[in-house]
């Protein structure tokens, strides 16, 4: 900013002018007292400002009382002389103040030797007022431009080297936290895969305790049944004897039989894995189609249990509406004749039948069917 003040010598300049010339810069700074010399128009450029901003510093000799100041007021002139070779402002005042704020040869030397403290780029505070006169600007040598490159690219190595350090560090942190993480992902990974074997043969030992309990169940409908109509009662010493003639069949049965068990089985999981929010709804489907295939084998002279109604609201809500539902019942042998789910009487297969009970009874006892997929397996 720009003043016009022919009469300013020794006068005190108010409060009002020390604000507006603050707000020019941006910067807060005490009020001072100042003899300005005479002059039609004299700028004022602030010291304290590194952007060069105005405020109360007149570019003419003249003195200043600093009042209150945490920062001690030093030779201006030397100061700028200190800037202008590139030393920042808060280095450049407190080795002004500390050398004696008399030469900046001083100054330089003090820099020079003092170059590794911690706080040789923090601006110095001091408790007491200084009384500051200004004095003519002392010239800089070509000795003392050397001195002063010499320690801004001693400053600006330092700085890289930190910055460099800091990055390796960070490189390392980095690198340490990768292999962690990786070796966090690999026990989880063989946790699963151990907990997957233990659930896999888990599974298998209740399906192969549901077969036998299935052979022994229909081993013992037979005995029943032949019981009931006066038939000699073969075989049925014990239901364990059965039951192993009834292993030896299965063992002689036609490698196709073997492959529509598969399918009987992955159909069901299906529908398992279909309804997963559903495990009542599930179970009752699976009861329902037990249900159909055990009267089929029972009964396959009688038409009635061997004819399924599609349209029936009761096969629709436990069976139909399922996704895998109707599927499986044709897996048996059941066609689909008009609205009917019809088994020929040439076409009922007692052993896939059998087999599709056990794959039932074994989807509905066994807790963990279904888990694990045919891909997985």
């Amino acid at each position: 900013m720009a003043s016009t003040c022919p009469h300013a010598k020794n006068r005190l300049l108010d409060q009002r002018f020390a604000e507006t010339a603050s707000l020019s810069c941006g910067f807060s700074h005490s009020p001072v007292l100042a003899t300005v010399a005479e002059s039609s128009s004299m700028a004022f450029q602030c010291s304290s400002c590194l952007h060069g901003g105005f405020c109360l510093k007149s570019l003419e000799e003249q003195s200043f009382y600093i009042i209150e100041m945490a920062v001690p007021k030093v030779n201006e002139k030397l100061l700028e002389d200190l800037e202008q070779m590139g030393f920042p402002q808060p280095q450049a005042t407190r080795a002004l103040y500390y050398s004696g704020n008399t030469s900046l040869q001083d100054a330089i030397n003090w820099m020079l030797d003092h170059e590794n403290d911690n706080d040789i780029v923090e601006m110095p505070l001091i408790d007491v007022d200084i009384d500051i006169e200004s004095s003519e600007s002392f010239p800089i040598t070509e000795e003392m431009r050397i001195k002063a490159q010499k320690l801004r690219e001693q400053e600006r190595k330092k700085k890289e080297e930190e910055e460099k350090r800091l990055e390796r560090e960070r490189e390392k942190e980095k690198i340490q936290a990768g292999k962690k993480l990786l070796e966090a992902k690999k026990i989880a990974e063989e946790n699963e895969r151990k907990r997957n074997l233990s659930l896999r043969k888990t599974e298998k030992e209740e399906e192969k305790r549901a077969r036998e309990r299935v052979f022994q169940k229909l081993e013992q409908d037979k005995l029943n049944r032949r019981s009931k109509h006066g038939l000699p009662l073969e075989g049925q010493a014990n239901v364990r004897s059965s039951n192993i003639s009834i292993e030896k069949e299965k063992k002689s049965r036609p490698v196709y039989t073997t492959a529509k068990v598969e399918h009987l089985r992955e159909c069901l999981r299906n529908l398992k894995r279909s309804h997963l929010g559903e495990p009542a709804r599930v179970k009752r489907a699976f009861e329902t189609l037990l249900v159909y295939v055990r009267n089929a084998v029972q009964n396959p002279m009688q038409e009635k249990y061997r004819k399924i109604r599609l349209s029936n609201p009761l096969f629709q809500d436990r069976v139909g509406s399922l996704n895998g539902g109707v599927e499986f019942l044709e897996l048996c042998g059941f066609e689909k004749t008009g609205d009917f789910l019809y088994l020929p009487h040439e076409k009922v297969d007692k052993a896939l039948l059998n087999s599709a009970g056990f794959v039932l009874n074994s989807a509905i006892t066994n807790p963990f069917f279904g888990v694990f997929s045919t891909t997985q397996n």
